[in-house]
């Protein structure tokens, strides 16, 4: 008992060999390029409030094959943590034998203590034991089995924040890919629409070429345009496949027949204005800075098992039992046997290898405080486009959608003007195409607001923290 704590005393007075490790201050200004107000972000379902939407996340959440292997690197980095974790405790194990050995007299002494069915020539004899044995423990005089313990904790740590890195990503992309799909599917309603109306007015100019009031080329245009129609269609209904295929690869499992009915683009409701606050918060906000923190420490501890090495190590190997030529009386306390066997290991000469782990060690190190610094700069950079986007596509769609209703009043002229003969068929023809486009571009410039709002919600860090406890 006395050698144990002697032990326990030596284990948690030992010295560390990890340098102090100051995080390097964020290499980023003190205010975003656009300043807005500080607020909480929202949690992601009062971020996006289409309820079709929100099922999808829902279910992506469950499903997502990135987020699945993410939280199992988790999971397998917490249990090599386990593990580093034992070196520091020691392991005992129970044991028992039987033992069965013939002896030359010539190794015994002959005639001398010969058991039943011996000879002249030698002896048998059969051995019980029965011990708990201590296996080699080492004692950490130098911090070097704490310093992997410590490393090894803040590779978890890391892998925790890799996987919010991860669920806020699948997140995002799911809002994007969902909203693609809306911009599809809105995008070849409008080409229909747009077919049926030129595909009327090419029957009408049929009819006005066979009554003589319009012309061969008034007939061409029609056709020409009706023809351009059927070939944007095509486009759209294919463009339409490929986002309903990217949204089912996000969300992980396929489209679910019940989901609630979808949301037009210009009716989304979602929060396209967020306050970013100071650029210090996305320590604290966005978990790819925080995975990449952790890896810093954990490159540091790195250095300290490194130097720790370079010291003797000292291990403890023990054991107490009972030992018995009969197994009745093997538990006696004739028949105890103990031993223990303290052991000192000095490095003397290795090739170079221990001076060759530190320096690897100190790279590492430093790799991973430029690592750090690039997180810090990637996320402002991050930032401050989403706010940019943010304060100028509310004003972009405002006049997009105004210039929708120019165009569509300049159309109802032209073919007004037509029907009257004022003007030829390229006029409308011309007008027909600039609405059709304007009503396209405002579609997709809702797409790249939203798109950019949930971006600048992804930079900011979003409200998925989840607590690293086990």
């Amino acid at each position: 008992m006395r050698r144990l704590l002697l032990v326990m005393l030596l284990t948690t007075t030992a010295c560390s060999m990890t340098p102090r490790r100051t995080l390097p201050a964020p290499p980023v200004d003190h205010a975003y390029p656009v300043v807005d107000g500080t607020e909480a972000l929202p949690e992601w379902r009062g971020m996006f409030g289409d309820p079709r939407l929100q099922r999808l996340i829902a279910l992506s959440l469950d499903s997502n094959r990135d987020l699945r292997i993410a939280a199992l690197n988790a999971e397998a980095t917490y249990a090599q943590l386990r593990v580093q974790r034992t070196q520091a405790l020691p392991g005992a194990n129970a044991e028992g034998n039987y033992t069965r050995q013939r002896q030359p007299s010539s190794v015994a002494g002959a005639g001398v203590g010969l058991a039943p069915g011996g000879s002249a020539t030698g002896f048998e004899f059969g051995q019980f034991a029965a011990q708990v044995a201590l296996t080699s423990f080492e004692l950490d005089l130098f911090g070097r089995v704490r310093a992997m313990n410590a490393a090894a904790l803040q590779r978890w740590l890391a892998s925790v924040e890799a996987r919010r890195a991860v669920r806020l990503a699948v997140i995002g992309a799911v809002a994007e890919a969902y909203w693609t799909e809306r911009l599809a599917e809105e995008q070849l309603f409008l080409a229909r629409a747009t077919l049926e109306d030129w595909q009327a007015s090419l029957e009408i100019t049929r009819l006005r070429r066979a009554a003589g009031q319009a012309s061969g080329d008034d007939l061409e245009q029609a056709e020409g345009q009706a023809r351009q129609a059927r070939a944007d269609l095509a486009q759209r209904e294919r463009e339409r496949v490929q986002a309903t295929n990217a949204l089912t690869l996000a969300v992980g499992a396929p489209l679910p027949a019940d989901l609630p009915s979808a949301l037009s683009l210009l009716d989304q409701p979602v929060r396209t204005a967020l306050a970013a606050g100071a650029p210090s918060d996305l320590l604290m906000r966005r978990p790819d800075i925080a995975q990449a923190e952790h890896e810093l420490r954990a490159a540091n501890a790195d250095i300290g098992a490194a130097r720790a090495a370079f010291f003797p190590r000292a291990s403890l190997t023990g054991a107490f039992g009972f030992a018995s030529l009969a197994l009745d009386s093997l538990f006696r306390g004739a028949s105890r046997s103990w031993s223990y066997t303290p052991a000192i290991s000095v490095p003397i000469f290795r090739g170079g290898e221990l001076r060759g782990n530190l320096d690897l060690a100190k790279l590492r190190a430093s790799s991973a405080v430029a690592a750090y610094e690039k997180a810090i700069q990637t996320g402002f950079r991050e930032v401050a486009d989403g706010l940019a986007a943010q304060s100028t596509y509310a004003a972009q769609l405002t006049e997009q959608r105004a210039a929708v209703v120019a165009t569509e009043r300049r159309t109802a002229l032209a073919a007004m003007a037509y029907a009257a003969g004022q003007t030829s068929r390229i006029e409308l023809l011309d007008a027909q195409r600039t609405t059709y486009a304007a009503r396209q571009a405002t579609l997709l410039a809702r797409r790249d607001q939203l798109a950019a709002a949930a971006a600048l919600y992804r930079a900011l860090g979003g409200d998925v923290r989840e607590k690293a406890t086990r």
